[in-house]
């Protein structure tokens, strides 16, 4: 590091540095505060599309629970306008309810297979797996449906998914599979009080 006699070359030594590096130091400071506020803008808009798709799925939903098939149009619009966020697989899965209950299990498999490649909540694909299985089994797909239970590997869901299991080999006339499968369902820490009532149903 250079020693300086007096201040007035330290003065003159700090002018030649500015005049050589000045306009890089103002560069930099520009980029770094453009990229700061461009960051904040990033989050802030960010920010208002999640609550602006939440205050749209409230509405949707709303619109969903007091007209029911009535306000399909207007629920899949929702669901074409926000594919890439969440609340469009939530919409997907309610519109999905809505149809089964009305008797159109194809729309409803229709809306749930779309939730289940577009979901990015691993929490949710049990469910969506459950529930494709459960519509498939309603239309006679008893293959397809044992099919989509045996992808369901969450333990959580153990007790639910055997039980599922058991029920459809039932109607498909496998009492001996329907059995086994009540019986593991029982030892799962999910397992639904009614599965002694389908055991005792298969022992008489």
């Amino acid at each position: 590091m250079e020693l300086y006699d007096s201040e007035e070359q330290q003065v003159e030594a700090i002018k030649d540095w500015w005049k050589e590096n000045g306009k890089a130091v103002i560069f930099g400071a520009v980029i770094g505060l453009g990229g700061l506020f461009g960051w904040r803008y990033y989050q802030d808009s960010v920010t208002q599309a999640r609550e602006a798709a939440s205050e749209s799925y409230t509405t949707a939903i709303s619109a969903l629970d007091a007209k029911g098939l009535d306000a399909q149009a207007d629920i899949q619009a929702f669901i074409d306008s926000n594919k890439d966020a969440e609340y469009s697989v939530l919409a997907a899965m309610q519109l999905a309810k809505v149809q089964v209950e009305a008797g159109d299990l194809a729309a409803a498999l229709e809306q749930l297979e779309w939730a289940q490649s577009a979901t990015k909540d691993a929490a949710l694909a049990p469910l969506l797996g459950y529930r494709v299985a459960r519509v498939k089994a309603e239309q006679g797909e008893f293959d397809a449906a044992l099919s989509e239970l045996a992808a369901i590997t969450d333990e959580s869901w153990k007790g639910r998914v055997a039980e599922l299991r058991g029920d459809i080999s039932l109607r498909k006339g496998d009492s001996d599979a329907a059995y086994a499968a009540y019986t593991e369902a029982q030892q799962a820490v999910d397992a639904s009080q009614t599965l002694q009532i389908k055991l005792d149903d298969l022992a008489k």
